[in-house]
Formats: C-alpha cells, structure tokens, sequence
C-alpha cells in the first residue's frame, strides 16, 4: 500500500520540475505566446509520460485536484487521499528545490517569481481576482472530468493519461495567460513556498479553486453515471429501414487500474 504514496511523490516531482522549469528557464525575451506554447507542451507531455509510468502503481493521479475528484466521484478511497495529497506537495516541493538550485547559477535568478501562479498585479496579462477564479475552477472541471470520463465503461489501461494529458496542455493554453496555469494545488504550493511573500499570500486561491472545480466535475461524472436508463427494446429506425437496438443501462466495467488512475 505505501508503494502508491511513493508513486505520486516521484511522479509528481517530475511533473513540476519539467513543467514549472519550462516556464522559469525560458529566455528572459521570450514573448508571452512561445512562454504559454512552450508551458503547455511541457506539461502536457510530461503528464503523458510520468501518467503511463505510474498508472500501475497508483493510478497517476499526480495533482491533488485529480485525487480529489476521483474521490468525489466515488472512484477513490477516502482513506488514501491525505496520503496521496501529502505525497503530491512533498514531490512538489522536491522539484522546486531542485529548480532552485539549477536556476540560482543563471544571471537572472529571482526567487520571488520562480514559476508562482498569481493574480491582479501577479497575473501575466494582468487578469483579475474573480477573472482567475473562475478560469482555475473551470479549467481544472474540464482536465478532472476528462480524466473521470476516459477511465469509464471500456477503457483502455493508457485512455486515462493520454486523456488526462490532453485536457492539462489544452488548459494550459488558455490559464497561463490568466494565473500561470495551476489547475494542480501541489504545483502551485512548491514555488509559493519558495517565492513567498505576495505568492503564499495568493496561494488560497490555487486550492479553493482547482479543489471546487474537482469536486464538480466528480458530482457531474457520478450524477451522469447513475442516470437512469432505458432497458434494451426493438424500435424502428428513423430511416425506416428495418429495426435498431437501443442501449441498455451502461455500468462502469473499467479494470480497477484505470478506474483510479488520473
């Protein structure tokens, strides 16, 4: 059971250190497209990457919204989701150590930007508080249902991360302008804690909001799971050629590693 924990710690150290170094060792004249562009493919890949390497393991949460939602949904023990959180941040806050230290020998270090997501004065195209609210808890609604819907009724054991990679890069594409692009509360804590001062302080909103919008994509994935469903029945086809067989009620039938993975 404690191998699972482990799993998302190392995970999701390399997540955050490929995802966040992309974003804090880009060329100080980069403009703000190739930043988003070059943010969101580094993200996106390494989740494709390290999602496949640990979804054996422990489901390739690797963001504590994932954890969450899956929980909500009704596909994750409660009793392994601090476990999972803890293992998030601690993984976090590794790659942010390690960053640290790979960015404090170049001639622009400045730890007080050190890939923090913000708002207001912190926002990269200067978005506001409730702008960045409500984009964080959209976004990270779309990427945790993403994740719920590609591990239902037959999936496929790599349908979840490649999905769940998808939906993050394309999230990416349009939060980095907004906040940086969290819609992952580990991700947002490491350089919050680094960085400090306006960056912890601004650090609530990078889990109020991805933790909301995890929980309504799960409450939105288990109310469309449990809908009821018309039994099997003959009906004639729109066309009028012949008959047509209507679906019957559909059950998750997805093999428990991809049920749990994010």
């Amino acid at each position: 059971m404690h191998h699972r924990p482990a799993a998302e710690f190392f995970g999701t150290t390399w997540l955050v250190l490929v995802g966040c170094g992309s974003s804090l060792l880009a060329p100080a004249d980069a403009s703000l497209f190739l930043r988003v562009m070059v943010t969101a493919s580094a993200f996106g890949l390494a989740a494709l990457a390290l999602g496949l390497a640990t979804r054996q393991h422990s489901g390739g949460h690797l963001n504590p919204a994932i954890t969450v939602g899956l929980c909500v949904a009704g596909r994750f023990p409660r009793a392994q989701v601090l476990p999972y959180l803890g293992a998030q941040v601690a993984g976090a806050l590794l790659a942010m150590t390690l960053l640290n230290i790979v960015a404090s020998g170049g001639p622009a270090y400045a730890p007080e930007s050190l890939a923090a997501n913000g708002y207001g004065a912190h926002s990269p195209a200067g978005y506001s508080l409730w702008s960045c609210l409500v984009a964080e808890i959209s976004l990270t609604c779309m990427v945790v249902f993403a994740v719920l819907g590609a591990g239902g009724r037959g999936a496929t054991g790599v349908a979840v991360p490649i999905a769940g990679a998808m939906a993050l890069a394309a999230a990416h594409l349009v939060g980095v302008p907004l906040t940086g692009g969290s819609f992952n509360p580990a991700r947002s804590t490491g350089p919050a804690l680094f960085a400090g001062g306006w960056a912890f302080q601004q650090l609530w909103l990078f889990w109020v909001a991805p933790l909301a919008g995890a929980a309504l994509a799960g409450l939105t994935y288990a109310a469309l799971r449990e809908a009821p469903r018309s039994a099997p029945h003959e009906a004639r086809s729109p066309f009028g050629a012949g008959r047509v067989s209507t679906p019957g009620p559909v059950h998750d039938t997805a093999p428990r590693s991809s049920r749990e993975a994010g």
